[in-house]
C-alpha cells in the first residue's frame, strides 16, 4: 500500500515487514549502510566525505527501505526533472536482504515518485555485476548515453577503512 501525504510516501512491502519511505539520510547513516552493500565500491576516494554529503542532500528522489527494527536495508537515490527523466544514481540493498524484491520495489516507487511510467524514462549507471538485476526488472542496455569525465577517481571500498571514509563509528568528525 502506498500512502501519499504531500511529499511523503510510505509503502509497506510484502517483504518481512519492510517499509519504504521518502526520507533523507544523513551522510553518516548512508556510509554505514554502504558498508553493508555491494554499492560501497562505486565511489572515488577523492573528497568522499564532502561528496557523499552533497549526494544525500541534493538527490531529488531519496527512498529508504527499513526493516521492522528501523535498520536501513535499501536505498534508491535519483535525479529527475519530474517530466521526462529519472537517473538512478544509487541503488543498494543490504547484503542480508538481497533477492527479496526490495530493489525492484525501490525502482518502481522511484519512477512513480518522479511522475509515473507514462511520462518517465529511467536510466541507471550500472556496474557489470548489477546489469542482470536491471534486466530482470525490465530495463535494457542503452546505446544513446554519453558521458563527460575527467574527474580524479581512486577506487576504494566504503567501510573497509573508516579513516578513508572520513567517518568513524558513524559519527561526523568535523
Amino acid at each position: 500500500m502506498i500512502e501519499m501525504d504531500g511529499t511523503a510516501m510510505t509503502y509497506e512491502t510484502p517483504h518481512d515487514g519492510i517499509a519504504i519511505r521518502q526520507e533523507r539520510l544523513s551522510a553518516e547513516e548512508y556510509v554505514e549502510f554502504l558498508a553493508r552493500t555491494d554499492l560501497g565500491s562505486q565511489y572515488p576516494r577523492e573528497r568522499f566525505r564532502e561528496r557523499i554529503g552533497r549526494l544525500v542532500r541534493n538527490a531529488t528522489i531519496s527512498l529508504v527501505a527499513r526493516n521492522g527494527a528501523g535498520t536501513v536495508v535499501g536505498v534508491c537515490l535519483g535525479l529527475t526533472d519530474y517530466a521526462y527523466w529519472l537517473l538512478i544514481t544509487d541503488l543498494g540493498i543490504d547484503r542480508g536482504c538481497t533477492g527479496k524484491g526490495i530493489g525492484g520495489e525501490l525502482v518502481h516507487l522511484a519512477r512513480e515518485a518522479a511522475g509515473g511510467p507514462r511520462d518517465i524514462v529511467v536510466f541507471a549507471c550500472a556496474s557489470e555485476e548489477a546489469v542482470g538485476f536491471y534486466e530482470k526488472i525490465g530495463m535494457k542496455r542503452s546505446a544513446d548515453m554519453m558521458e563527460l569525465t575527467g574527474v580524479d577517481w581512486t577506487s576504494f571500498t566504503v567501510g573497509r577503512d573508516p579513516e578513508q571514509d572520513g567517518f568513524r563509528g558513524g559519527h561526523d568528525r568535523r
